[in-house]
C-alpha cells in the first residue's frame, strides 16, 4: 500500500482522489453552518439566480423525487422558498431567503477558504496549470457553472 501511495496517481485516480477532497469539503464546511453537503451545493447554485425546478435538476444531477426532497427540507429550514416564475406562472423557480442568502455566503466564504489551501503545495504556475487544465475540462464536458469564480487577485481568495 505504502508504495502505491508514493507513485504518480493516473489521471483517473487523481480525479477521483480529488472528488473525494472536494466533498470531503463540502462535508466539513456544512458540518460548521448545520447543513447537509447538498444544501450547502444548493444554496452555492441560487447565490447566482433563483432557478426552475427542471433547470435546477439539471444542474445538481438530482432526479426530481431528490430535488424536491432537498429543496424541501432546505425550504424548512428557512433558507429557500418557491417563487412562481415572473415569465410564466405555471412554473416554479427555487430562490434563496434572505436568511439562506446569509448561510449562502458564509457556507461559500469557507469553502472557498478550505478548498484554497487543497494546492497549497504547488506553485503558483503550477495552480496556474492546474486552473487551465480544469477550466478546459469543465468546459469540454459542459459542466454548468454551479460555483461562482473567484477572483484570484483578491486577497480573501488568492
Amino acid at each position: 500500500m505504502a508504495k502505491s501511495a508514493t507513485r504518480r496517481p493516473s489521471v483517473v485516480a487523481g480525479l477521483v482522489r480529488s472528488a473525494f477532497l472536494v466533498n470531503a469539503v463540502y462535508a466539513e464546511s456544512g458540518r460548521i453552518f448545520g447543513l447537509t453537503p447538498q444544501q450547502g451545493q444548493l444554496l452555492c447554485v441560487l447565490m447566482a439566480q433563483p432557478y426552475g425546478m427542471t433547470e435546477l435538476g439539471a444542474v445538481l444531477g438530482l432526479a426530481k423525487s431528490s430535488l424536491t426532497g432537498l429543496v424541501d427540507r432546505t425550504a424548512q429550514r428557512g433558507l429557500v422558498r418557491r417563487e412562481p416564475d415572473p415569465s410564466d406562472r405555471r412554473v416554479i423557480r427555487v430562490a434563496l431567503t434572505a436568511d439562506g442568502a446569509v448561510a449562502a455566503k458564509d457556507f461559500y466564504a469557507e469553502t472557498c477558504r478550505r478548498i484554497k489551501v487543497l494546492p497549497a503545495g504547488l506553485s503558483t504556475p503550477e495552480r496556474g496549470q492546474l486552473a487551465l487544465l480544469l477550466g478546459r475540462m469543465t468546459i469540454d464536458n459542459k459542466v454548468p457553472a454551479v460555483f461562482l469564480e473567484l477572483d484570484e487577485s483578491h486577497p480573501d481568495h488568492g
